[in-house]
């Protein structure tokens, strides 16, 4: 087994590179966080709540001799409703179509029938290769992430999965997120850079923008809406009349929940909590966006949205 802690020399005449690596990994075992710190930037929305993510974030990270573009797929998991199933259709066709596949395993959690399930999946994946990621390395102390390493490596073996390389990484506390975009960059196919320099990422504004408020939105409300909060950017225009020294963009955004119930926990007493969704997300879209933000925010019943088809694909599922 071979587990990588330091870095990997480029040749001095090293060729371009420009590929498609994603993550995959059960709800919550960081690849949102690894994304955000390889891109150096925040593309993809995070929480300690699982199943946060619906949207694949591509996130591209720029270096002179490469370009990794990193797709960020929901957790895969046994799907409960006609929107988990979508997510899982989501994750698979991103799995056959990238040049290489990181498998998140976080390092303070033994490894479970979730996991298994996805290695499972992924030993059907014969050509695209894989490296195995044991995240969260600050959580534990040596001998744990020893114990997980050999434990990743066991699972390889045991479903006929050859990684291409097994790296522990601490995304939060920075440590081997830069050794493994050495890693993954001489899986990537030669060629030209594929977005323009400083690009971050390719997802559209508007669904960046909705993403912050679904997070702030979920920040406040942990164990009482799981994740039945979609939002929809209804529109976004520069305010007008407006000096151009002092430019104003005006979103309106609807925060959509499954039951007239939730409408009170998302709103909070006397409004409280969804003025504060507004404060904490107009301060992110700002940073986004770069420029200042008037915010509109509704909360609107859309009736057992995860589950009814027609409802999905309004809320752009």
């Amino acid at each position: 087994m071979s587990v990588r802690t330091q870095s990997s020399e480029q040749p001095a005449d090293a060729v371009h590179r420009a590929g498609f690596a994603c993550f995959v990994g059960r709800p919550n075992a960081g690849k949102s966080t690894l994304t955000n710190a390889l891109v150096g930037q925040k593309v993809a929305i995070t929480s300690n709540r699982p199943q946060t993510t619906r949207h694949t974030v591509r996130g591209i990270v720029h270096r002179e001799d490469a370009q990794l573009i990193l797709v960020d797929t929901p957790g895969l998991h046994k799907p409960r409703t006609l929107l988990g199933e979508r997510l899982n259709d989501v994750v698979r066709t991103t799995w056959a179509e990238v040049d290489a596949i990181g498998f998140c395993i976080p390092a303070d959690q033994k490894i479970g029938p979730g996991d298994r399930f996805i290695a499972k999946e992924l030993a059907g994946i014969k050509k695209t290769p894989k490296i195995a990621i044991v995240t969260k390395t600050d959580l534990v102390d040596g001998k744990a992430l020893a114990e997980q390493l050999i434990a990743v490596d066991q699972l390889g073996r045991e479903l006929g999965i050859t990684w291409a390389e097994i790296i522990p990484v601490s995304a939060t506390a920075n440590q081997q997120v830069g050794l493994l975009a050495d890693l993954l960059i001489p899986l990537m196919p030669e060629g030209p850079a594929l977005y323009p320099e400083g690009d971050l990422t390719d997802e559209p504004e508007q669904v960046m923008v909705a993403e912050l408020i679904r997070e702030a939105a979920l920040e406040g409300v942990r164990d009482e809406l799981p994740h039945s909060i979609a939002v929809v950017v209804e529109e976004m225009l520069p305010r007008e009349d407006r000096p151009a020294d002092k430019p104003l963009l005006d979103i309106h955004a609807n925060l959509f929940i499954e039951r007239p119930s939730q409408k009170g926990i998302v709103i909070g007493p006397k409004g409280k909590r969804l003025k504060d969704v507004g404060i904490k997300s107009r301060k992110q879209i700002e940073a986004l966006l770069g420029t200042p933000v008037f915010l509109d925010l509704h909360v609107k019943v859309a009736k057992d949205w995860q589950r009814d088809p027609k409802q999905l694909r309004r809320l752009g599922f």
